[in-house]
């Protein structure tokens, strides 16, 4: 990097402190490279650590690959998807960016809007009262076919299913069915139209909207952090559409090699291309 560019980062960086200070209410929309700048990483040394025997195994290389991979008995697809949540939900973050983030903006008016499914913000302090997990949640169960709107917490499940696995498989009666029909449970994540909205979805959702809806003319930050171009319509396109509709909304994206806006709202815009762990350990300080 050159020089010039660090202080122009820098500059960016005090610029969007000053901007988070001053702002009467901040949004939060935050994607897959929030938790990857916290440590939250699906390859290399963490996956070595967590599924090296997986690995050896059945010969894929990433924790994202293996939610994929077409196991022959549900006792090694629960033993796989069991120890993926524990890791990815039940252990925290290796670096406190979430932590640093909630110190930043616990005493500020805010809402968190969120594709990611691992519950860090919640975990870091978050009120959940003012977060919005619109892809679902790794801590909870759905039945598969669906055959109704409920979910169901895993915790205790996911727990004995690690504890009790040997060689890759589950025990047999650990195997989740739902409780009301049956047939096999899977996670609640967004991933086909199967996706069950709960009743706790459907209030997280009403609470965004009364959020934005008494906020609107005021002096409001959209703060983005790690969203990429996989889901745009949910939080990057909704921020860029709010903030040229407000003439007092500010947007902010931090995001490594890939923060922009458009053209429209460029002058109320800050676009830092750096890791995000870094730019809030700065604002911190």
């Amino acid at each position: 990097m050159t020089e010039e560019y660090m202080k122009s980062s820098c500059r960016k960086t005090e610029l969007l402190k000053k901007t988070i200070e001053s702002a009467d209410a901040v949004v939060v929309g935050a994607g897959a490279g929030l938790s990857s700048s916290a440590g939250f990483s699906y390859s290399g040394e963490r996956f070595e650590k967590y599924f090296s025997d997986f690995r050896e195994k059945y010969k894929f290389d990433d924790m994202y690959s293996g939610g994929f991979y077409p196991f022959k008995t549900s006792e090694e697809y629960w033993a796989y998807w069991s120890r993926y949540i524990l890791v990815n939900r039940y252990k925290n973050a290796p670096k406190p960016v979430y932590q640093n983030l909630f110190e930043i903006l616990k005493n500020k008016d805010y809402f968190v809007l969120t594709t990611n499914v691992d519950h860090c913000f919640q975990k870091a302090g978050f009120d959940k009262e003012r977060l919005f997990y619109t892809q679902g949640d790794y801590g909870l169960f759905q039945c598969s076919v669906p055959c109704s709107a409920k979910t169901y917490d895993n915790e205790e499940t996911i727990r004995r299913m690690n504890a009790e696995q040997r060689d890759m498989k589950i025990p047999s009666d650990l195997i989740p069915k739902c409780p009301n029909c049956g047939k096999p449970m899977t996670m609640n994540l967004r991933c086909d139209e199967k996706f069950v909205e709960d009743e706790g979805w459907h209030r997280a959702a009403k609470r965004y909207e009364n959020f934005l809806k008494t906020r609107k003319s005021k002096k409001i930050l959209f703060l983005e952090l790690g969203v990429g171009m996989n889901t745009p319509g949910i939080i990057k396109y909704p921020f860029w559409e709010m903030t040229l509709g407000n003439p007092n909304a500010v947007y902010a994206c931090i995001n490594f090699k890939e923060a922009y806006c458009p053209k429209e709202i460029e002058k109320r815009s800050i676009c830092i291309n750096r890791n995000i762990a870094e730019v809030i350990s700065e604002i911190l300080q």
